[in-house]
């Protein structure tokens, strides 16, 4: 048996329980897009306008493949957890759901077909 308060239990968890954390996920996932993105920017940039052996070579080296990836990873997950909050926000009963499933399948199988691509172009 806990000797909690009730106040005491419920510190952090908000009414969902999970609230705070989805927070904390969307919190330091801006952070890291925030460096990320410009640094995709212009690793791309550089490759903008190239022919496909230049491209090729490029990507070979490991900063411009690891900068894309990071940004592909670190964006999708980012996009999921937010539309799964507005999703949880605005849809009820089996819509939510199958939203919910839909948006993560998505999310996961674009990082999925895109470290894929990544991997052919870098290797």
């Amino acid at each position: 048996m806990r000797y909690l308060t009730d106040r005491k239990q419920a510190t952090g968890l908000g009414s969902a329980k999970s609230g705070t954390d989805h927070f904390w996920h969307m919190q330091i996932s801006s952070v890291a897009l925030l460096f990320l993105v410009p640094a995709f920017i212009f690793t791309f940039g550089s490759a903008v306008g190239r022919g496909y052996e230049q491209v090729l070579a490029y990507y070979s080296h490991p900063f411009p493949a690891v900068v894309a990836a990071l940004t592909l990873i670190v964006g999708l997950v980012h996009f999921k957890n937010g539309a799964q909050v507005a999703i949880e926000d605005y849809a009820h009963g089996i819509t939510r759901k199958a939203l919910i499933i839909g948006v993560t399948c998505f999310s996961y199988g674009s990082i999925a077909i895109g470290l894929f691509a990544l991997v052919k172009l870098a290797l």
